[in-house]
């Protein structure tokens, strides 16, 4: 067989507000011999995920950047094209953590092997990975929702929110999605299945969100912060708790915004109405979690429960304008970008 090339993108330099196309480059480059218990794979899928933001930069955080020169990170849905490890034969779909690029050869015991007659190998990514398990854990274990109470949770038409609002009518709470423009605020009501749907970018949204959560909140599933995450902290009772997930409106941040509540005021207001915030990185639940998630969450999906939505980006080389508006909230449900032809489907 010829030597096996792979097209990549490497982050060049370290971003300074949106990413720019000068800060990647695209370099296709030879790959070294299997080794014994090695697999070469063919990216299908490659999810793109906001955390990838936080890895373009230096700063402090819960786990390493990527280093400048090195292949972007990324969950990928693989097909293994040549092997040398006897429990991953050619022809198996697996999950990988191979990043932005055409093919990689890795170890086989460093992926997971997909079942295409399960579900669909692109859910791996999605509503049964880690956004799912995302909502699945944080929501669970740290908003604990009990019935009758009001979940509220912003970017509700991503594969994270609309996950947590579903889950959330499952054990009988009421779910209050936040989106931006009519058409997600559409889809959450008679695609999703919300209570409430609100838009954001609605002049009247703090109204509308007081008519919407006429007995407060009782949990928020935090997701952008900025205007939104104020709005409903104000809106919260007594005992409240909020799941800090993400925080994607500061993303690509490089000033702080005009007009934001300091400190003092967000602790008074935790403080007086004895909030329980706790931010959370989903992968500290996965021992203990991992199991449940996967039996509830394939069960809801199964008998319609949980809805899904995924939107697919052709070609790696789309990848960059894609992620740019991932972080401005140009996609609903799950983005990937089909890297190469899917067998399955």
């Amino acid at each position: 067989m010829s030597t096996p090339t792979s097209t990549q993108i490497r982050l060049a330099r370290r971003p300074v507000g949106e990413p720019a196309d000068s800060d990647f480059t695209t370099e296709t480059v030879g790959l070294p011999e299997l080794g014994d218990g090695d697999v070469l794979l063919r990216t299908i899928y490659l999810s793109l995920d906001p955390y990838m933001r936080g890895r373009m930069s230096d700063a402090k955080s819960y786990a390493a950047p990527v280093e400048i020169g090195a292949v972007m990170e990324g969950a990928t849905v693989c097909e293994v094209v040549e092997s040398r490890a006897e429990s991953r034969p050619v022809g198996t779909f697996v999950l990988a953590y191979t990043g932005w690029q055409t093919h990689a050869v890795v170890p086989g015991r460093h992926t997971r092997r997909l079942d295409p007659a399960t579900a669909p190998i692109s859910t791996s990514v999605g509503v049964l990975g880690m956004p799912g398990f995302t909502a699945y854990a944080g929501l669970l274990q740290i908003g604990r929702p009990q019935e009758g109470e009001t979940v509220v949770v912003a970017a509700a038409a991503g594969p994270v929110g609309s996950a947590v609002g579903q889950i959330a009518r499952a054990k009988g709470a009421r779910a209050v999605g936040i989106a931006g423009g009519p058409e997600k605020v559409r889809l959450l009501r008679e695609e999703f299945g919300f209570d409430e749907a609100l838009d954001h970018r609605s002049p009247d949204f703090a109204a509308e969100l007081k008519a919407a959560t006429p007995d407060g909140v009782d949990v928020y599933f935090e997701n952008v912060a900025g205007t939104v995450g104020e709005a409903v902290m104000r809106r919260m009772n007594t005992y409240g708790r909020i799941p800090v997930c993400g925080l994607v409106a500061d993303y690509n941040a490089t000033e702080a915004r005009d007009g934001a509540e300091p400190g003092p005021v967000l602790l008074r207001r935790i403080l007086t109405k004895s909030l329980t915030v706790r931010g959370f990185i989903q992968d500290e639940f996965l021992a203990d979690h991992s199991a449940d998630f996967q039996r509830d969450m394939s069960g809801w999906v199964a008998d319609g429960t949980v809805k899904y939505r995924e939107d697919v980006v052709d070609g790696l080389e789309n990848a960059l304008e894609a992620f740019r508006g991932l972080l401005t909230g140009r996609n609903v449900g799950k983005l990937l970008v089909q890297v190469s032809e899917d067998p399955t489907r």
